[in-house]
């Protein structure tokens, strides 16, 4: 039987109210695509410390970065706009510290809306604060009455996303108001809303699988080819550990 690598998954938190205590939580399509896909999810709650977050991904193959509210501006020296509404301090300061040990390890990682974002943002790239201020022209990318709200998706053929949806018509489900604006370095655009807003983005590193999708593939609506972007992800780090430390990745590359 192939070996299931152990997937990260950060949590998210909300902080003690009236009459509820403190918690971390994590939405079931997470860790139930890491599943289906052949992978251990290990459920990972705000680390505290730099030593903490090393030890979580000494004992993970690979990381998945999950969505929630919105990444506070101000951290990458932008202004705080008015539609946003930033994710608890403790779970942002912890999901930036992880990342940056991940992109120095070269750990494969996924991002899923905010995790897209986190990725690209740590990586050098930066963020549209509005969708609607930023790029009035585009079409609602979030709906209040619909957590299911759809879209279509225009791919780029020689990319994993590619691979998973083929051609024709796709619709995916997306929920966000902010955006990619500007790529991170060694990332390319994969696929994007007919608008031009930027949906999926993968690495053109060779010695790193890093992905990720503003739609979020683990939702309820999600179609049956969804679950392959987690395949795709599992396979790699499965790959990554068949092949011990060696950089070359040239087996799970993105890039056709």
């Amino acid at each position: 039987m192939p070996c299931k690598p152990l997937i990260g998954l950060n949590a998210d938190f909300r902080a003690a109210a009236r009459t509820t205590p403190a918690f971390a939580y994590i939405a079931e399509g997470y860790y139930k695509s890491i599943i289906k896909a052949g992978g251990v999810p290990i459920l990972v709650p705000p680390q505290v410390d730099e030593p903490s977050a090393h030890r979580v991904l000494d004992a993970v193959d690979g990381f998945l970065f999950i969505g929630g509210a919105d990444l506070d501006p101000r951290n990458d020296g932008f202004m705080l706009h008015p539609s946003v509404r930033p994710l608890d301090p403790g779970r942002e300061a912890s999901d930036r510290m992880l990342m940056a040990e991940i992109a120095e390890r070269r750990m494969p990682v996924f991002g899923i809306g905010t995790g897209m974002q986190l990725i690209n943002v740590q990586q050098g790239g930066n963020l549209f604060l509005h969708i609607k201020e930023d790029l009035p022209s585009a079409v609602p990318h979030y709906d209040v009455q619909d957590t299911n709200h759809r879209h279509t998706l225009d791919v780029v053929s020689d990319s994993l996303v590619g691979r998973v949806y083929g051609d024709g018509e796709i619709r995916v489900t997306s929920r966000h108001h902010m955006a990619i604006d500007e790529v991170a370095p060694g990332f390319r655009v994969t696929a994007r809303c007919p608008d031009g807003v930027i949906e999926a983005i993968e690495s053109e590193m060779i010695d790193w699988f890093a992905i990720g999708t503003q739609f979020h593939p683990e939702s309820e609506a999600a179609s049956a080819l969804d679950i392959r972007i987690f395949e795709e992800f599992v396979d790699a780090v499965r790959d990554r550990l068949d092949h011990g430390d060696q950089t070359d990745t040239s087996d799970f590359q993105l890039v056709a």
